[in-house]
């Protein structure tokens, strides 16, 4: 009989850190937390292969996992010596998710299991204090109700918020004996008119709905969506992990609380975290009551009065942390921890590596590199390529002038300006219309994922460090600023108040993650520093790569900032870009519209100095690196103008008859243009087009090489070749123009011919390709297109239901198809190499930034990915990674 279920606690530990896959990751630690002597609640863990098995049998459960949790719960009898369903002294117990990756809020818990009408007595009796069983017991049919059946949580809410205007109150900790006890009764009667039928009193009735509703939650749609955002494959599924309640609401020697081992803000080597007195875990990470400091110095910082964990109970506090050295330790990562204190006695709930942003990240590897407690390599292999992407866009000139007006808690740090908008259906909506938007709530829940991904800021009214908002948030690398009590929000209105301002939807604010404080308007902002960790795990990272990295730049601005990130050369220089500027459309015009030859050459001949001097530029800046330049690729009828008005502005400007101008319009026009009259068929119908720009670029590698002594090394690509016919005809253009213009100038420099492999065709006929080409260079964005017959510009109509369904993985324009785009690129390699051997392979598609591409072409050995400028320290580390996971 195949093993479902995993037991821990009470000396029993059937698994550990290694089984994550298995397990999940809380099962994991909870296992291994056991195994090395904490104190665990005793439980046990029921498998992911059990998740998916309950999916392929439509979701229902086989009487061999009955038998392994009834076996399961009486280990768990056994060690707590309390009966589950037992009226007189009841086993209590939560029931918890628990991915092999964390996915903070995003599937469902239930605490509390197993009170019914009976068993809150037995609890009222044994634990001495009938308040505190009454509280459980409400708090149990408010989270069933919700999690499990489906109830609305709000009108749950709204009884206990009359019930503490009925009585006086605002905390619910005056609530009394008596009221939970009335407002039980109340919540019964909203589940039976809602339900039709009593709330569930039978323990096990109630376990299994939870367990159902646990696997449930992976398919629920904020967990696609955070799948997605996140690139966690749909088939993982979670584990559920049933354990013996320990209670945090037990009075004032009560406590519970959430921490990490570093600061996963900054990376700072202290405690970090909140707690909460006579409260329960869901109390703290929802922001219903505003948490307490961990550490004295926390406090002080911050000017907050209510005592600190270390204040209040100093000798659970000195426990605690040795719990958190010997977790980090034994680990050698940030924790994320969750405990409890009953009645003085330190439980622990969970430990797994603590998510962290971007800086964090960087600061807390490169110093535990520092400790010895992990490897350089290590340290490489632990910073995720894309949080790199927080650290490389400007943030908030200091300088600049701030209109603040309200402050709450730097939630996640960062920065950034939008339109304010108060739902996240909203700023999904208007973020895909090409607004900046900042995502406003009291609180964030799990249902706003989607808003939260589209935001570029999100600002909360409450919650702290650790509420869901702020969790989430720095997982995304989005700011957010939440706590923000002075904020007074009305949703339904669309706008809030702060200072006695009123601002409402589409209004400009700026928020600021490591300050927290919320801006009307815009605020200026400066560029990154990328230097002391971020330069440290670089230097590493560059001895650790094999492929080398360049970037997709053509202009002056690019090419720079691109060298500042690392870039070694260019991959891509897309000479169509510097066809459309203003002061050179003109001739461009001319030369299309032109009735033969000669025509086309006197247009080309005002375009030959604009060319050169584009070059010499990338030259000058790229200093003797490698610069691939694509010669003329986009239709021509791109070029030319479509409505009336600028149709006659065009006509006067090239001086023909606006009949003559529509005559050309009309011929050139194409059905599929992406198929049609472009790239090096230009070249074979218009050869004097890649004549002009090969004279430009080798004018200019000569001019670039006399004056500075350092020459450049062009790398020509011919684009869209399909047959070793049509780059023989284009490499014979080149050659001539390159020995016309080294004999003119009576000079040389080295260069390459080459190609783009972006059709199937091209793939597959390598081979013969190679024969005339010194390098390919892939472009995946079109390989992409024409392997799967998808145009990139319409497919985000029907891919992310492709994606939700499994047809594909992930989005095949943001990372490559392997398996179909993949194996056309390991097939052009491969017999590209086996005509010439040393033939220079690299990508310059998007997908040369993205890290599971990066990975692919490790795989496939290519020599180096291409990359946007603002990419190539991601492409540097994932490069890094790659060549690491390879040695592996």
């Amino acid at each position: 009989m195949t093993q479902y279920v995993y037991r821990f606690g009470g000396g029993v530990s059937e698994g550990g850190s290694g089984d994550k896959n298995l397990l999940g990751g809380k099962g994991a630690n909870l296992a291994e937390m056991s195994s090395i002597g904490l104190p665990v609640p005793p439980g046990f863990t029921i498998s992911t292969e059990m998740c998916t098995r309950y999916y392929e049998e439509g979701q229902a459960f086989p009487d061999e996992l009955r038998e392994q949790v009834a076996a399961g719960i009486a280990h768990v009898e056994q060690i707590t010596g309390k009966g589950f369903g037992d009226a007189a002294d009841p086993l209590l117990v939560s029931v918890r998710s628990g991915a092999r990756v964390s996915m903070p809020g995003m599937m469902d818990t239930v605490l509390n299991l197993g009170l019914n009408d009976e068993t809150v007595k037995g609890l009222a009796d044994t634990s001495g204090d009938p308040r505190f069983a009454w509280d459980s017991y409400r708090r149990f049919i408010q989270m069933y109700c919700d999690v499990v059946l489906g109830l609305d949580h709000d009108a749950f809410e709204e009884a206990l918020e009359i019930a503490k205007e009925d009585k006086g109150i605002y905390l619910d900790t005056e609530m009394e004996s008596e009221d939970w006890q009335k407002l039980v009764g109340e919540y019964m009667r909203l589940a039976e008119a809602e339900l039709g039928h009593p709330f569930p009193q039978d323990p096990q009735d109630q376990l299994w709905g939870a367990v159902g509703a646990v696997f449930g939650s992976w398919q629920a749609e904020r967990a696609k969506v955070y799948r997605r955002i996140n690139d966690i494959p749909g088939d993982w599924g979670t584990a559920v992990n049933v354990q013996a309640m320990v209670f945090g609401n037990m009075g004032e020697t009560s406590a519970t609380g959430v921490a990490f081992t570093r600061d996963p803000a900054t990376g700072e080597r202290a405690y970090y975290g909140e707690w909460l007195i006579n409260a329960q875990g869901e109390d703290v990470v929802a922001g219903i009551r505003t948490p307490q400091y961990l550490t004295t110095a926390a406090r002080q910082r911050a000017g907050a009065k209510p005592a600190a964990m270390e204040e209040a109970m100093p000798e659970t506090f000195v426990e605690l942390a040795k719990v958190f050295d010997l977790l980090e330790n034994h680990y050698r990562d940030m924790q994320d921890i969750e405990f409890t204190v009953e009645r003085g006695k330190l439980w622990m709930l969970q430990t797994r590596s603590g998510k962290r942003a971007a800086k964090a990240a960087l600061k807390i590897a490169v110093d535990m590199a520092g400790e010895g407690l992990i490897t350089e390599e290590e340290a490489v292999l632990r910073v995720d390529p894309g949080a790199l992407d927080q650290l490389l866009h400007p943030t908030l000139d200091p300088e600049a002038e701030r209109d603040v007006i309200a402050r709450g808690l730097p939630a996640s740090p960062g920065a950034a300006s939008g339109v304010v908008v108060f739902d996240a259906d909203t700023a999904e909506h208007r973020a895909a219309m090409g607004d900046d938007v900042i995502l406003v709530r009291v609180e964030t829940s799990p249902e706003d994922i989607h808003g939260m991904h589209a935001a570029k800021g999100i600002l909360t009214a409450r919650g702290g460090m650790t509420s869901h908002a702020a969790v989430v948030a720095r997982g995304m690398g989005r700011p957010c600023v939440s706590g923000t009590g002075s904020v007074a929000i009305d949703a339904k209105a669309k706008m809030f108040t702060a200072m006695d301002r009123e601002i409402g939807e589409g209004d400009m604010i700026t928020i600021d993650g490591a300050t927290g404080e919320v801006m009307v308007g815009e605020v200026a902002t400066i560029q990154p520093e990328l230097a002391g960790d971020f330069g440290q795990l670089m230097v590493w990272a560059d001895k650790s790569r094999r492929m080398r990295v360049r970037t997709n730049a053509e202009t002056p601005a690019d090419c720079r900032t691109a060298r500042e990130f690392g870039a070694e050369g260019i991959g891509l220089c897309r000479t169509e870009h510097m066809f459309f500027d203003a002061a050179r459309i003109t001739a461009v015009r001319q030369m299309i519209l032109a009735e033969n030859e000669a025509g086309r050459r006197t247009a080309l001949g005002k375009l030959l100095p604009e060319q050169r001097q584009d070059f010499t530029e990338i030259f000058t800046i790229m200093a003797g690196l490698p610069v691939t330049i694509r010669l003329l690729d986009p239709p021509l009828h791109e070029f030319l103008p479509h409505g009336e008005d600028e149709l006659q502005e065009v006509a006067d400007a090239v001086d023909v008859s606006i009949d003559t101008l529509r005559r050309r319009v009309s011929e050139l026009h194409e059905f599929n243009p992406m198929l049609g009259h472009r790239g090096c068929r230009l070249g074979v119908t218009y050869p004097e087009i890649y004549e002009m720009q090969a004279r430009a670029i080798f004018e200019a590698a000569l001019d670039v090489a006399e004056k500075s002594g350092e020459a450049p090394i062009p790398e020509i690509m011919v684009p869209l070749v399909a047959t070793r016919r049509e780059l023989e005809l284009m490499k014979a253009v080149i050659d001539r123009t390159a020995d016309a213009v080294f004999e003119e100038k009576g000079a040389r420099v080295d260069f390459l011919v080459g190609t783009m492999i972006e059709l199937p065709r091209a793939a597959l006929r390598a081979g013969e390709i190679a024969e005339q080409a010194e390098f390919f260079s892939f472009g995946t964005n079109d390989l992409t297109q024409t392997a799967l017959g998808v145009s990139r510009d319409d497919a985000g109509r029907f891919l992310g239901t492709y994606v939700d369904q499994g047809i594909y993985p992930r989005d095949p324009f943001v990372t490559l198809d392997v398996e179909g785009v993949g194996e056309l690129i390991a097939l052009a390699a491969e017999r590209g190499r086996a005509t010439k051997p040393n033939v220079k392979l690299g990508i310059c598609g998007e997908h040369g930034g993205d890290p599971a591409s990066i990975a692919f072409c490790e795989q496939v050995a290519l020599d180096y990915v291409s990359a946007s400028p603002y990419r190539v320290p991601i492409a540097r580390l994932a490069a890094a990674q790659a060549a690491l996971g390879k040695a592996l």
